[in-house]
């Protein structure tokens, strides 16, 4: 049960969530994006309460474990919805060159998951939350997508939980562990050993 919690995530940074299996980190990251209702809460952004931030398309996007786009679409239509230049995407994952009419469903379970996260992370918002973002990726797309994360926490804010706990507290500004339904603040003084984690 979640009962004692609070995270700061602000714009231009990354904040890294850790916890073990069956802690709360994506009930948490439901909490925020406003899917999941608990007794008690208060997202504020700017000091204003938000009862549904993933409603406001400005202000956040979730990148869920599953996979979220409808696989009847195609890649260009995903795209342009999400305003996004499927140019671009191509230069960085070439694996993907020539497949803007392929229909989500024609794609591997990694290759849906790099492009689901590819869109989440460009997304026109203040936030993205990301649960695990790095998870079915090879190595050198996990490069790219910590490249990505880091150059688009210019203009907007992170909140990553992922198992490759190295690839989180490795770009993460802030870091945050989630254990026994409380989250803490990892710092000098209090470690993820002293969590309970590692």
């Amino acid at each position: 049960m979640l009962s004692d919690i609070y995270i700061k995530c602000e714009t231009g940074k990354i904040t890294g969530l850790l916890g073990r299996n069956g802690q709360g980190k994506t009930c948490l990251l439901n909490v925020i994006a406003g899917t999941l209702n608990a007794a008690e809460k208060s997202i504020r952004y700017n000091r204003n309460s938000q009862a549904q931030p993933l409603s406001n398309e400005e202000l956040l996007k979730c990148l869920p474990q599953y996979n979220f786009v409808p696989t009847f679409l195609t890649m260009q239509k995903v795209f342009k919805d999400f305003a996004l230049d499927f140019a671009q995407f191509e230069k960085i994952f070439p694996e993907f060159s020539g497949k803007h009419n392929f229909k989500f469903r024609q794609l591997s379970g990694g290759q849906r998951r790099v492009a689901e996260t590819y869109l989440v992370i460009k997304s026109k918002t203040k936030f993205s939350l990301l649960d695990e973002p790095f998870t079915h990726l090879m190595p050198l797309q996990i490069e790219k997508v910590t490249e990505l994360i880091k150059e688009e926490k210019l203009t907007k804010g992170f909140l990553i939980t992922d198992h490759l706990y190295r690839e989180v507290t490795g770009i993460a500004d802030d870091l945050y562990v989630l254990a026994g339904g409380q989250t803490r603040p990892v710092t000098k003084q209090y470690t993820l050993q002293d969590a309970g984690y590692l």
